[in-house]
């Protein structure tokens, strides 16, 4: 750690990123050396905390990243030490194994969902400081709702089948559902669906259980590397049935194209997992390229505040969302190319929302300020964010709503 942090104290590029660089930097400025030899070990944790995993800094700023010789990656540094100093030595506490558990807290929230989405609401003071006090989640960050009908649910209810679609052999797609979408936010797969199905194309669902994003940003890696493995022995059929696995959500892909190799790079199974997938607007926007691609011409969104999320910069995949929506007519897109701020638990967490808000401000600047604005992003929780934000800033005048990439070209296939 020391070796990187030197490096950095020498670069200082990073500077404007997270605050993980001003408070590394100031730790050595305000030391005895001005140097990195007289700041002690203890100090290094505000350092780690501050860190969202955006891997910006890995992307865009670092001239010293793998092939060169310094080796230098940051944000997998900070899980390495988070994993060594706490989940080795002491593993998460009762109430972090719970809030991680995404799988457990979704199944619980979808079943008590009016009750428990009353409980988390920001206008229930008490409760929110209870929660605050036992879980260290911050008191005035918004959380998200809980869903009545999952998207599993919904799939069972309507009895959903594949048989009679007129898919083309050569465009089949098995969606990974991904924790948020199935529990919190199904219409964003309803979205899918609707797009996939009007070009096409075979879906089959599948979602075994979280990717385990919660848990790596814990620096839970054995868990993870756990849940890959599971995870990818449900895919690898479809795989090899030549399907394309889709995410709806860039941590997700990011995930399953990159970190879980990451933890077991000699992992067979794991590559080819990762050769399979694409985030679900990088594949409609490639598809869209042909001539079958049906695009939608109903347009009930006008100004659009289009996020690029941290995990789509990390994919190197380009702005696939823009790529396919620009062919919508008369779509005003105006695109937010900053951390939202909000890095999942790090958004809410009490110690680091104060940061989040901070960094999620100088974001939404970038808002286009009129009433017909939405704000869409292909992270729903950076999309949360910036609307509260957002919302604050115009004191509440005109309520900003927010939607997935894919919800609005599926809206422009009304009435078709």
């Amino acid at each position: 750690m020391r070796r990187v942090f030197d490096v950095c104290h020498s670069c200082r590029r990073c500077f404007n990123l997270c605050d993980s660089f001003p408070r590394l930097f100031d730790l050595i400025d305000e030391s005895e050396t001005g140097e990195l030899d007289s700041v002690n070990s203890s100090s290094f944790n505000s350092v780690v905390e501050a860190c969202t995993l955006c891997d910006l800094c890995f992307l865009s700023k670092c001239p010293y990243v793998p092939p060169h010789e310094f080796n230098i990656d940051f944000p997998h540094l900070m899980l390495r030490y988070r994993y060594a100093k706490k989940i080795k030595k002491s593993g998460l506490s009762l109430i972090n194994k719970f809030i991680l558990n995404t799988d457990l807290t979704g199944k619980i929230g979808s079943y008590f969902a009016p009750i428990l989405n009353w409980f988390f609401s920001k206008k229930n003071i008490i409760s929110r400081k209870l929660i605050q006090f036992f879980a260290g989640i911050h008191k005035d960050a918004k959380l998200p709702k809980f869903n009545r009908e999952t998207f599993d649910k919904f799939l069972k209810r309507i009895k959903y089948t594949n048989h009679g679609m007129p898919g083309l052999e050569r465009r089949k797609v098995v969606v990974y559902t991904t924790c948020f979408v199935n529990y919190n936010l199904p219409r964003v797969a309803s979205a899918a669906l609707k797009v996939l199905r009007k070009n096409n194309i075979i879906v089959e669902f599948v979602y075994p259980e979280c990717c385990g994003m919660p848990k790596l940003e814990a620096g839970d890696l054995p868990s993870v590397l756990g849940k890959a493995k599971r995870i990818s022995n449900n895919l690898l059929p479809w795989v090899n049935k030549g399907y394309t696995i889709l995410t709806l959500t860039p941590s997700c892909s990011l995930m399953l194209k990159s970190e879980w190799q990451l933890l077991d790079p000699e992992n067979d199974m794991l590559k080819k997992i990762s050769s399979a997938t694409k985030d679900i607007c990088e594949y409609v926007s490639d598809i869209s390229k042909e001539e079958d691609f049906i695009f939608g011409k109903n347009i009930k969104k006008n100004n659009i505040s289009l996020h690029i999320a941290c995990h789509t910069k990390a994919q190197n995949i380009g702005i696939k969302s823009v790529d396919m929506l620009k062919n919508i007519p008369d779509l005003n897109i105006k695109i937010i190319d900053k951390c939202s701020g909000h890095g999942g638990s790090f958004g809410v967490k009490k110690n680091t929302y104060p940061m989040a808000k901070k960094y999620g401000r100088m974001a939404s600047k970038k808002i286009f300020s009129s009433e017909d604005t939405v704000i869409v992003s292909e992270c729903p929780l950076a999309a949360q964010h910036l609307c509260e934000i957002a919302n604050e800033t115009n004191n509440n005048k005109y309520k900003i709503s927010t939607y997935h990439p894919i919800e609005i070209l599926a809206e422009s296939y009304a009435n078709e």
